[in-house]
């Protein structure tokens, strides 16, 4: 990666954090409130080393503490008979209390002996042979007499802490359940906050689809969009759930441990803080490598989708063709880039996580060791002291190991994010609820010129006029641009010249919402949604009754033919209506657009699937529903436009002929010859356009044209 690509990515990975942040933002008091439960649940789950470390020193440990002969041998005072005399330990006297003689009790190896009077100093101890006390400090000695300590013995001396020990352990299981209550809410509180956020950002993203302009998804396949929507947000929800909580959970731990082996002892933590920058170098080593690998993942995950959605959208293809074999070593290809990618991460991973971090732990304890042990702090840490810092360690090195093992899912997030945020920064235009007045449907396109790429029109200098209720046919060869004046009409496309005006006002000045609320539209392929006849009719729009619905599809002729189903109109349509017949599909597609009552009725080559009984039955339909609204079809079948008021013939992106059928004929040009081939009369055809004369009557006869 070039430096310049790494400054690109390093801007483009800030941008994403900061717009994952306003996600967040936006559910802010319930983060909140998972934090401060976060943050009681460390303080609970923190205070146990602590409490472990006064049961060791002061009621386990605390027994070799001065013990002192006293008078006071009331129950509750802490007192133990030991030899026909009291005994009570130092630490348990009130202030100003008289103290007796003072003895000891020391262990040695496992055992536990009496001193029957102070000891000056300290140091390594050991039994003799005759069972005296041998107490050893670098050259000096000293000697004492002593006597073994039975197990009965022993047990009386520890006997007064067992209620303070007892209530320190309660103590501890009352801060087990309640730090694991404040647990629970913080995990359920983060994935509910993180739900939401991913709830919102699907909703924005599937929105931001219904705004891009139709170009959008000609350069796109669909199951890349699909996969933004599906796979890059669900890892973005990971990113919340477990990447963001195993971070503010780790670093609330560490930041907690600190703390409290400062509170411990200063010079323990002074020993432990390099953990931290050592980290930060982690993470910002294993980013640099990780992230472009996970850009190339993403990319992969995405062409394999597009792959396998294409696929099942062609498998008749596939199989009629019998490309299984080549569609199959094409997805391979995908497959092993995106294993050996995967590899590659893996790779990464296994180096730089769990085991390494492992080995830096393991480092730490041999250091401490070595630290405690050659230094003058061996004297000065007590074994509660030892035992909490060593606990402190162990509890922080497990949220870094989270943390670590976390990265992998941190840059997966991270790149699907920028991948779902590209989507959103696509130009679109703002769906607006507003209502427009139906407008009367008077259409004109003055001097229009469109190219789909630039420096390629397929549009030249445009220009007709459709009234109010008039009929618009338009014919010509594939790609002459027939499809384009009517995407132009519905504002899939904007004109690069001229303008198109409905009743007088340029169509740019309406929103699309607006100039598409009284349009209806008939493909050629009609698409069917997943549900049944009668919503595919409405699409669920609350103002289309059931019994318009009915109403529409009598107007067609399907109302029979439809209802003959074994459900009627609620019978269901699974993806695409593939259960039924295209002759059903395209009554269906028909009655839908004349449901909505449009202003202006497009039909894109409507009836060239349809069989000539249903296209009888829509011609019959047509001549009662055109009244009172303009129409527009893009016909193949010349037969069916016979009736229009004006035809339209365009040849490469221009008018070249225009009038109604019988002028057309009348002038012998490109719809006649047109006509006459598709009437079964290629010989006339040829005729008129090497301008021979013929005999022969043409298939116009019958409406009073003669050659």
């Amino acid at each position: 990666m070039t430096q310049t690509q790494h400054n690109k990515q390093t801007t483009s990975t800030k941008q994403t954090g900061k717009r994952l942040f306003q996600y967040a933002a936006k559910f802010k008091l319930t983060l909140l409130i998972a934090l401060l439960f976060l943050s009681l649940a460390v303080a609970t789950e923190l205070a146990g080393p602590f409490i472990a470390k006064h049961m060791i020193d002061t009621h386990i440990l605390g027994i070799e503490k001065p013990w002192f002969e006293t008078q006071s041998a009331k129950k509750g005072e802490k007192a133990v008979a030991f030899e026909q005399t009291f005994y009570k330990r130092g630490d348990n006297y009130a202030e100003g209390e008289p103290k007796g003689k003072e003895v000891r009790i020391l262990q040695v190896g496992s055992k536990f002996v009496w001193l029957d009077q102070a000891l000056p100093w300290d140091g390594v101890r050991k039994l003799t042979d005759d069972g005296k006390l041998l107490v050893t400090q670098g050259t000096e000695q000293a000697e004492y007499a002593v006597r073994k300590l039975s197990v009965q013995e022993l047990y009386s001396f520890y006997q007064p802490q067992f209620a303070e020990l007892m209530k320190l352990a309660g103590f501890y299981v009352i801060l087990i359940f309640v730090g694991a209550g404040f647990t629970y809410g913080q995990r359920y509180l983060l994935q509910a906050a993180a739900n939401r956020i991913i709830q919102r950002m699907r909703r924005d993203v599937f929105a931001q689809i219904q705004r891009l302009p139709i170009n959008y998804f000609d350069n796109q396949p669909a199951g890349k969009i699909v996969s933004r929507i599906t796979n890059d947000t669900e890892s973005v929800r990971d990113l919340y759930v477990q990447v963001l909580a195993n971070f503010f959970t780790g670093t609330i731990y560490i930041l907690g441990i600190i703390a409290a082996i400062f509170i411990l002892d200063v010079r323990l933590a002074l020993f432990t803080l390099p953990i931290i920058p050592l980290l930060i170098a982690w993470i910002i080593v294993y980013r640099k490598y990780a992230s472009t690998i996970n850009h190339e993942i993403r990319e992969r995950i995405s062409s394999i989708n597009g792959m396998i959605n294409e696929a099942i959208q062609g498998m008749t293809i596939i199989r009629a063709f019998r490309r299984q074999k080549e569609t199959i070593e094409e997805f391979e290809v995908l497959n092993e880039e995106y294993t050996h990618y995967q590899n590659k991460l893996l790779s990464l991973n296994s180096l730089t996580s769990h085991n390494l971090m492992n080995v830096v732990r393991n480092l730490f304890f041999f250091g401490l060791i070595w630290y405690v042990g050659g230094s003058a702090l061996n004297a000065a840490i007590t074994v509660g002291v030892l035992y909490a810092f060593v606990d402190y360690l162990n509890r922080m090195f497990h949220p870094m190991v989270g943390i670590v093992n976390q990265l992998p899912n941190l840059e997966r997030a991270l790149v699907s994010a920028d991948r779902v945020f590209e989507l959103l920064d696509e130009q679109g235009i703002d769906v607006v609820a507003e209502k427009a007045d139906r407008y009367k449907g008077h259409v004109s396109f003055e001097h229009v010129r469109f190219a789909y790429k630039e420096g390629e029109d397929v549009l030249k200098d445009i220009s007709f006029e459709a009234k109010q209720g008039q009929t618009v046919a338009l014919v010509g060869h594939t790609g002459s641009g027939k499809s384009s004046i009517l995407n132009l009409l519905f504002r899939f496309y904007e004109v690069s010249e001229g303008r198109i005006t409905v009743d007088g006002s340029d169509i740019r000045e309406l929103s699309k919402q607006q100039l598409r609320q009284h349009m209806g539209i008939v493909l050629q392929d009609p698409f069917l949604f997943t549900g049944t006849i009668a919503s595919n009719v409405s699409l669920d729009d609350p103002s289309i009754t059931r019994e318009r619905v009915e109403a529409a599809l009598r107007e067609v002729g399907a109302a029979d033919m439809l209802g003959a189903l074994p459900h009627g109109l609620d019978e269901p349509v699974i993806e695409k209506g593939s259960t039924l017949s295209a002759g059903q599909r395209q009554l269906i597609s028909f009655a839908r657009a004349l449901a909505f009552d449009p202003a202006i009725l497009i039909l894109d080559e409507a009836t060239a699937s349809i069989d000539t009984e249903t296209e009888a039955i829509i011609q019959a339909a047509l001549e009662v529903l055109a009244k009172g609204r303009t129409t527009f079809i893009i016909a193949h079948r010349l037969s069916t436009i016979r009736s229009a008021d004006l035809i339209l013939v365009l040849d490469h992106g221009e008018i070249v002929e225009r009038g109604t059928h019988e002028e057309l004929m009348g002038l012998l040009g490109r719809y006649y010859q047109m006509y006459q081939l598709q009437a079964g009369h290629p010989e006339i055809a040829a005729a008129a356009e090497s301008g021979e004369p013929s005999s022969e009557p043409v298939a116009g006869e019958s409406i009073g044209h003669k050659i």
